[in-house]
C-alpha cells in the first residue's frame, strides 16, 4: 500500500515532470504495487453549438487518439525515468469531452483459492453472459465491490496508513528508505 505522503510525492514528482503542454491539468495520478497510472485532462475538440452527442464523442475519441500518436515519445521517456526510479509501471489515460481512456496498461494477475459456493457465482457470471471466464467473473465483482464500498475502503485506507506509522516508530523498525529517492 502507498501512504499518502508517498502519493503526494507522487503526484508531485509527475507533475515537475511532465511537459507543461502534454494536458491541460493533471487529474490524478494512482499507484499500487505494479503501477502508476497518470490521467491528465486533455483540450475537448471545438465543435458548433448544436453538435450532435454522437458527433461530440466521436470528436472526443478522434482527439485522443491523436493526443496518444502525439505524445508517445514524451511519455515513453518519462515513464523510463519513474519506472527506473519508483520500480513500478507507468501507465497513461486521458479525460476529453467526458470521456476517460486507458492506454496500456497492467493487468496483473492474481491467485486465489475459491471454495465452491463462491466458484458457482463466478459460473453463474459466466452462464448468465455477464462474464467470458472465471477470471472476468472475479474482475466484474471488484468492480461491483470497489463501486459500492468506496468510503468504507478509503476509511481502511485511512487505518491501514495509520498502522504503518506506527509500526514505523516502533523499537524494531529498520531505518525507512524514502522511495522517492531510488536510484539517484
Amino acid at each position: 500500500m502507498i501512504t499518502a505522503e508517498q502519493q503526494q510525492q507522487l503526484r508531485g514528482w509527475f507533475a515537475g515532470r511532465l511537459p507543461d503542454d502534454l494536458f491541460e491539468e493533471l487529474t490524478e495520478v494512482t499507484a499500487d504495487r505494479e503501477e502508476i497510472t497518470v490521467i491528465g485532462r486533455i483540450p475537448t475538440p471545438r465543435l458548433a453549438e448544436d453538435a450532435s452527442a454522437g458527433e461530440r464523442e466521436a470528436a472526443a475519441r478522434s482527439r485522443i487518439d491523436e493526443f496518444r500518436e502525439r505524445t508517445r515519445e514524451d511519455r515513453i521517456a518519462v515513464a523510463r525515468e519513474a519506472e527506473h526510479r519508483f520500480r513500478r509501471k507507468v501507465s497513461w489515460g486521458v479525460e476529453c469531452g467526458g470521456q476517460r481512456a486507458l492506454f496500456t496498461h497492467v493487468a496483473a494477475p492474481v491467485m486465489t483459492r475459491l471454495r465452491q459456493p463462491e466458484r458457482q457465482v463466478l459460473d453463474t457470471l459466466i452462464a448468465g453472459g455477464v462474464a467470458r471466464s472465471r477470471s472476468d467473473a472475479l474482475a466484474w465483482c471488484v468492480r461491483l465491490v470497489q463501486r459500492h464500498t468506496d468510503d468504507w475502503l478509503t476509511e481502511l485506507r485511512d487505518s491501514l496508513e495509520h498502522v504503518q506509522r506506527v509500526r514505523a516508530q516502533g523499537p524494531d523498525a529498520e531505518p525507512t528508505q524514502d522511495t522517492t529517492r531510488e536510484g539517484e
